[in-house]
């Protein structure tokens, strides 16, 4: 296996090859690149006009061809200049999957702003703790994100002295409708607006504005291992070096593979448009790095939802012969197991592709018996690395489902112990990562930064292994969190919250093994004697200043302080045994 894909690799990355490799210096470090990289996503964007006539996005019953979109980008770009914004300023979006997003976000990289994605799914002192850290100039959002940090605004005006908020999708009675803080006397300055009619009679070709590949483009927020999440600082080159992994990811599948079906990013077949059902939220790198930006390079349809369905997304596939989709393993279940499968039309479906948690070998052998022309693949990458960094597909994914897959060529992997020594095959330790894909540090978080990119290499947390043919399997993560759904969420962030409850005197959160979610948060919690809280008032409380995802499903009370190491630290591999061995008897009590 290993024989043929390094054969595969080598004719891939000849000098003069379409993923020819060559040696770039960035930052004082040397990198493997790809020759062809494009040099930013406004290359990316301004190469689409080659599809001009064909659908680019659908949503409900909206279509957007390329051409419309690309005059939409040109008119939003000019609206935010107008505005004041300038290269290297930030802009934030938070919203739901809408056309506005895949608008808002290629104007903003067009015109060297820093495109600012915030999680739709936040509460208000979240989304509040993000413009303010992004220190955002302007503040794209729906009307649903407009009223959770209303609240919030007067104090970021105060915070930030100047800020625009562009608000999608209002009609006039909407928008009228709207919250207005009063600031008072503040000098500091606020502009509440419709994104429509602050778009509307600019200019329909792009301003001109000179983009360097090593200019910042986006901020995306990774939930923070010391309660705060801290803000990834990717660059044009990080993310369109994503892009032409993927594509190298999709042609060596081709070579590998040469009976099967076209991937779908492969635009070489028949005349078909591909079509990308983006399942997931582009507010995170898999969607906006690993979908949007692959699918837009390819000519690709992309077909929007308002919110995941998996019985929505089974009606979706049919009608627009969608060729790839995917996301997390959730999803994937949830297609899988709908009443709806078996009377749906999925024969278009080429590619089936997800990431973000665990994958049981078990929803592999479900995919190849229920869609016999698609291929599955999964892969491994974080916020960090501008999403992949390692990919197993095809016939390898099938021998060695447990594993993510072989690093991309331009991605160098290592092993190392606690003393930075690296490991050989088989040998467990911390996961590091170096490439063109790593972002540039952490924004405004200079300690952060030095803890985890060192020597250009990204300390990822997590514990893995690579075996003699060098794929890659994560075993542990060294950073404590719980992925559910896909969503990453650091146990502090919780804990924090549930020791301010009155009465917690310890708590500890972990994850719990779900075979839809990945895992589902359980809090593990020790209350002052003779005080009683029920779990509802401690979700109740955790629901107030946390957004939905991070709210406990399990709640354990534990009888007396919760088992620690002799530095102090929470016992949490003890405290999961205990949980496994009680949660299904009586999920309520420990100790």
């Amino acid at each position: 296996m290993k024989a043929k894909l390094d054969e595969i690799r080598q004719i891939l990355t000849e000098p003069g090859q379409r993923f020819e490799i060559t040696d770039t210096h960035i930052r004082g470090t040397t990198y493997r690149t790809w020759s062809q990289t494009p040099n930013s996503l406004r290359d990316i964007l301004e190469r689409s006009t080659k599809h001009a006539s064909a659908t680019y996005l659908v949503y409900e019953d909206e279509r957007i061809t390329y051409q419309e979109h690309l005059a939409l980008v040109a008119k939003t770009a000019h609206g935010l200049i107008a505005l004041g914004v300038k290269k290297g300023d930030r802009v934030v979006i938070s919203m739901r999957n809408y056309p506005e997003w895949i608008i808002s976000f290629w104007a903003i990289s067009s015109i060297g702003a820093i495109a600012v994605p915030l999680n739709a799914w936040w509460t208000q002192q979240e989304l509040e703790y993000g413009i303010a850290d992004s220190m955002a100039k302007v503040v794209i959002v729906d009307a649903q994100r407009y009223s959770r940090i209303v609240p919030s605004i007067k104090g970021l005006v105060e915070t930030l002295q100047e800020i625009t908020i562009l608000v999608v999708r209002c009609n006039e009675a909407t928008f009228a409708d709207l919250e207005i803080p009063d600031l008072g006397d503040s000098d500091s300055s606020l502009k509440i607006l419709d994104f429509g009619k602050v778009i509307d009679g600019y200019c329909d070709l792009l301003p001109q504005v000179e983009i360097l590949p090593d200019d910042p483009v986006t901020i995306f927020y990774t939930s923070g291992t010391t309660g705060a999440p801290k803000g990834a600082l990717g660059t044009h080159r990080n993310i369109c070096t994503n892009l032409i992994s993927v594509l190298y990811i999709s042609a060596r599948n081709q070579m590998a593979y040469p009976s099967s079906q076209r991937t779908a990013l492969d635009s070489n077949g028949d005349k078909q448009q591909n079509a990308y059902l983006l399942s997931v939220p582009l507010f995170h790198a898999t969607g906006c790095h690993g979908v949007l930006i692959p699918n837009t390079f390819a000519g690709s349809k992309i077909i929007m939802m308002y919110r995941w369905n998996p019985e929505r997304a089974l009606e979706l596939i049919e009608r627009e012969k969608v060729t790839a989709f995917g996301g997390v393993p959730t999803m994937v279940w949830q297609v899988l197991n709908s009443r709806d499968f078996p009377m749906r039309d999925t024969s278009s479906v080429k590619l089936i592709t997800y990431g973000g948690s665990p994958c049981p070998p078990e929803l592999v052998r479900k995919i190849k018996e229920n869609f016999p022309m698609g291929s599955p693949s999964n892969g491994y990458g974080l916020t960090e690395t501008s999403s992949v960094a390692t990919m197993n597909s095809g016939d390898d994914y099938l021998e060695k489902p447990d594993s993510v897959g072989l690093p991309l060529p331009v991605v160098e992997l290592a092993v190392v112990n606690d003393s930075g020594d690296q490991l050989g095959p088989n040998q467990v330790g911390e996961l590091i990562i170096k490439g063109p894909n790593i972002v540039d540090g952490y924004w405004n978080k200079p300690q952060a930064t030095k803890d985890s990119f060192r020597d250009g290499w990204f300390y990822s947390g997590d514990l893995a292994y690579v075996d003699e043919e060098d794929f890659v399997y994560i075993v542990d993560r060294a950073k404590d969190m719980v992925i559910r759904g896909g969503e990453n969420i650091y146990s502090i962030e919780v804990e924090s919250v549930l020791y301010d409850f009155p009465g917690v005197v310890d708590a500890a959160i972990i994850g719990i093994p779900d075979l839809v979610m990945g895992e589902e948060v359980a809090a593990i919690v020790t209350c002052n004697p003779g005080i009683s809280i029920s779990e509802q008032d401690l979700r109740s409380y955790v629901a107030q200043h946390l957004a939905a995802f991070k709210v406990p499903k399990y709640i354990f009370f534990y009888d007396q302080l919760l088992p620690r190491n002799p530095t102090g630290k929470i016992l949490k591999r003890q405290l999961r045994e205990e949980v496994s061995r009680t949660i299904l008897d009586q999920p309520s009590s420990l100790g």
